[in-house]
């Protein structure tokens, strides 16, 4: 996997991952404002650049959320690259 998760679209995709179905992006931004605090825009947002990176799909209506990448892949992929990092 090439592509990189930043802290914040990490704690989206736990989210995602918790639920383990589908989800609306509006039940996301109310998870992530008990979570996280972050308003509807932050987690939009978000959703967006995940979306363009390949790691969820939206589909309508509703602006339903679904992983395409698993938990376990992208632990497997973290931990493969920070072993490449940090011993070569």
């Amino acid at each position: 996997m090439k592509q990189k998760l930043f802290d914040s679209e990490l704690k989206i995709m736990k989210l995602i991952w918790q639920n383990e179905k589908p989800i609306s992006a509006k039940n996301l931004s109310v998870l992530a404002d008990k979570q996280y605090s972050w308003n509807k825009n932050t987690t939009y947002t978000v959703i967006k650049k995940l979306v363009a990176k390949g790691f969820i799909r939206r589909d309508e209506p509703g602006f339903i959320c679904t992983a395409l990448v698993s938990q376990s892949e992208m632990q497997k992929s973290e931990t493969v690259s920070l072993l490449n990092r940090m011993f070569n």
